[in-house]
């Protein structure tokens, strides 16, 4: 049993298709592709039931399967903004999937496990107001999809932006490295060295998936990403997807640098631990039979990946960072839920192995 404080999750996603007036929507590409009925698979829900009871439903079980887990308390769910185009606008047809802050910073409220963790784009014209709503609406932290959302972190515009992102406390979780997830990414710009004209200004920034895969000018982008530590105290990274298949051995390398321990945060990147991807037999060469085999055998995917994160080599220290930073994040009142924030009277559906 982990002596260590409630661990929370900064990174967990939701989805969206519209139903129950939501605002979110997935493009028709991205509908057709293979992933989508795969990740509505892993969240628990079918496509039926959305239409049938609204988005909504997918933040009903992520908090109720939450509420069940031994050792994680709350997660930061996740708002995806789209693309913006010439004239700052949302270009709905270059984006591949919106969740939009206005719903995803209300349902969050209905929860006390579930933190609301906002994106803006930040080429929109009024992305600076927005920046102040999702503060007003209880956000806390900024999430962007640089590859997809077509952002250059580097962007010497952005320093306005940025600037209030630091008055505002607001943490920005940028994905770094390789994106697989999408049909039409710009990897360039996920480029761990974009993130420096944001760090000189004073952000804290959360470099998610510590650019565990890719290439950029012909350097891997873990390495590109691991000498900004010394020159940053601002510089975080979580180690969301890291039990990936796809990244195998990726963790135990980023782990073997002790000196920035106290930099890396807890992420599960929910839903995918909720699948096979994320099976703790990927890793039987580097942990015992029996371990993998009682770690497979844990319902909880959050508790599964704990599990599977500690025989790893991951420390209650490194468990315990994201706690340390977001602990004062305390979501609005809720209505009708039990202690750890699920509405009562409800079942878990749809686990995935």
């Amino acid at each position: 049993m982990l002596s260590s404080p409630a661990i929370i999750d900064i990174h967990c996603h939701t989805a969206g298709i519209g139903a129950g007036a939501s605002g979110c929507f997935v493009s028709s590409a991205m509908r057709r592709n293979v992933r989508f009925p795969f990740f509505l698979k892993t969240f628990g829900v079918s496509e039926r039931e959305l239409q049938q009871h609204g988005d909504s439903l997918i933040l009903e079980r992520l908090s109720l399967r939450l509420s069940e887990s031994q050792h994680v308390s709350s997660a930061v769910v996740l708002a995806m903004d789209g693309v913006v185009n010439a004239h700052g606008d949302l270009d709905e047809a270059a984006t591949e999937i919106y969740i939009p802050n206005y719903f995803l910073g209300r349902e969050c409220r209905n929860y006390s496990n579930l933190l609301f963790g906002a994106s803006i784009n930040p080429h929109r014209l009024d992305a600076l107001e927005r920046l102040d709503k999702a503060a007003e609406d209880g956000a806390v932290l900024l999430k962007w999809l640089p590859s997809v959302q077509g952002i250059n972190p580097a962007d010497v515009r952005l320093k306005q932006f940025y600037r209030r992102l630091q008055e505002l406390k607001l943490p920005l979780l940028t994905h770094t490295g390789g994106e697989e997830s999408f049909t039409r990414v710009d990897n360039s710009l996920a480029d761990p060295i974009r993130l420096q004209c944001a760090l000189d200004e004073g952000v804290t920034v959360i470099a998610a998936h510590c650019a565990s895969n890719g290439l950029n000018a012909g350097q891997k982008n873990m390495d590109r990403l691991l000498p900004l530590f010394k020159v940053y105290p601002n510089l975080y990274t979580d180690i969301s997807s890291l039990t990936q298949v796809n990244r195998l051995g990726h963790l135990p390398k980023v782990l073997r640098h002790v000196d920035i321990h106290d930099r890396l945060l807890y992420g599960s990147d929910m839903p995918i631990i909720n699948s096979f991807l994320t099976s703790p037999w990927w890793h039987a060469y580097r942990i015992p039979f029996p371990a993998a085999r009682r770690i497979a055998s844990i319902k909880n995917p959050w508790d599964r990946n704990i599990a599977l994160k500690l025989a790893l080599g991951v420390t209650e220290e490194v468990l315990s960072n994201s706690w340390k930073m977001f602990a004062g994040a305390t979501p609005a009142p809720f209505d009708l839920c039990s202690a750890n924030g699920a509405p009562a009277g409800q079942q878990i559906f749809g686990e995935v192995y």
